[in-house]
């Protein structure tokens, strides 16, 4: 059965956000494995569960910051969505905040200096278009 909808690049961006989200945890939780072995990974509720891999140390937090950023940005890109508010800089904000985070991920990850707060700036700086947009609109 064919559909007529279309959902928005606004949308589609949210989508494709919570899909990155939904996945960083894969990487460090193989390294968990790898590093405590299949059973005491998945049966030891009370281990230290830190890993020992600084990477995979990294990758936990930068998981950890990207549900909280997503926490945010959801709400405004639905709520514009739902508003009918949509433009094309709304688009293109939601585009730059998931590249922003998408590099935030690799960048925290691989410890690259300065890099990291620039992209978090970015993404902040996004939401704060989006509130904006949606100020400009209250009644």
């Amino acid at each position: 059965m064919e559909s007529n909808i279309v959902i928005s690049k606004e949308i589609y961006w949210l989508v494709l956000t919570i899909l990155l989200t939904s996945l960083i945890w894969v990487p460090y939780i193989v390294n968990r494995i790898i590093e405590m072995g299949l059973i005491t990974a998945l049966s030891e509720s009370d281990a230290d569960l830190t890993p020992k891999k600084k990477w995979a140390n990294r990758l936990m937090k930068a998981h950890g910051n990207s549900v909280e950023n997503l926490i945010l940005f959801a709400p405004l890109v639905v709520v514009i969505d739902s508003l009918g508010i949509n433009s094309v800089e709304t688009a293109i904000a939601c585009a730059v905040f998931f590249w922003s985070r998408l590099a935030y991920i690799f960048v925290y990850t691989f410890a690259v200096p300065y890099i990291r707060t620039v992209l978090f700036c970015v993404g902040f700086a996004v939401q704060i278009c989006l509130v904006i947009t949606l100020l400009k609109h209250a009644g």
